[in-house]
């Protein structure tokens, strides 16, 4: 009866947990949608400073009372390395949705968990079996069919898919740095370092590419911030309701919403090439994420026979 209990109880903290993930997917979706939109009338500098100004504001909604122990941070050279990662992957991010449809966009950002792989060898060393090498090397080839260099007469478009790679190279770079920080800070201290000094990185930019907002811009612009603060939220939700093997795959699903925010906003649909290169990324993505997920418990249970 106990055992049937406790499953029960693992389903439902499953079941809740994808819910969340699910919704940190849209939040995100919608704020890069949102922000594709606004840059069509602002400039990337000041539609960058309003995602982060904003989310500091709800960052320190979501701290409450306990905001002056939430600032207290026991690594802030870490926080300070990986909120300035977020502020760069961000700004090369808005430069590179500008160019290309908001679909190849979202496909080139799923290269990121694959950077994590390559990147943790160097960076966290860790070993790196063939099999995900396999996977990275299928990740890759999915990746160049959805850049397609090959093609001479998509210059903007190349150079948009080029900031995107080094927006996922970064964002890599960020997730890793997030991984150590989280030994240290909780997960709320990290979302206000983020916020806060993005915001304040971008304010120092911000008033030599100022326009003074026009009429419900105002709310486009907030909204920015409020989506990308509760996206975070949401996330930190996800991963105490359940684990990240259960809840991490049904990020891809933003791919999803992606199509059909660019569909509707922008006339954007994604070309066979790039739902050809999403499938190989994504599968390569979950296939890393399996073995290494397999790897780790095969450490535990080794170390656990000691």
């Amino acid at each position: 009866m106990s055992v049937a209990g406790e499953a029960v109880e693992q389903r439902e903290n499953s079941a809740v947990g994808i819910l969340w993930m699910l919704a940190t997917v849209l939040c995100f979706t919608s704020l890069d949608t949102m922000m594709k939109e606004l840059m069509l009338t602002y400039s990337l500098v000041q539609v960058t400073w309003a995602r982060f100004f904003f989310a500091t504001i709800v960052a320190a909604l979501a701290a409450g009372p306990s905001l002056p122990s939430i600032i207290k941070s026991k690594a802030p050279g870490l926080q300070l390395s990986r909120s300035l990662l977020l502020a760069l992957t961000t700004g090369i991010f808005n430069a590179g949705v500008r160019l290309v449809p908001l679909a190849t966009a979202t496909t080139i950002m799923f290269l990121s968990p694959i950077l994590i792989t390559v990147l943790s060898v160097p960076l966290l060393k860790e070993h790196v079996g063939l099999r995900r090498w396999i996977g990275v090397g299928i990740g890759f080839l999915g990746a160049l069919i959805v850049v397609q260099p090959w093609e001479s007469d998509t210059d903007t478009f190349f150079v948009g898919a080029v900031l995107l790679l080094v927006a996922a190279l970064l964002n890599a770079n960020y997730q890793i740095m997030t991984r150590k920080v989280r030994l240290y800070d909780e997960p709320l201290t990290s979302l206000f370092y983020t916020a806060v000094i993005g915001a304040v990185v971008t304010s120092l930019i911000v008033p030599w590419y100022w326009e003074w907002p026009q009429g419900t811009d105002w709310l486009l612009l907030m909204s920015t911030g409020l989506l990308g603060g509760v996206g975070h939220l949401c996330l930190i939700q996800a991963f105490r309701h359940a684990p990240a093997a259960v809840v991490a795959p049904f990020s891809y699903s933003s791919l999803i919403w992606a199509s059909l925010f660019g569909w509707l906003l922008f006339n954007e649909w994604p070309q066979f090439s790039t739902w050809l290169g999403a499938a190989l990324i994504i599968g390569s993505g979950l296939y890393i994420f399996h073995r290494e997920s397999q790897h780790r418990r095969n450490t535990l249970i080794r170390e656990k026979a000691r």
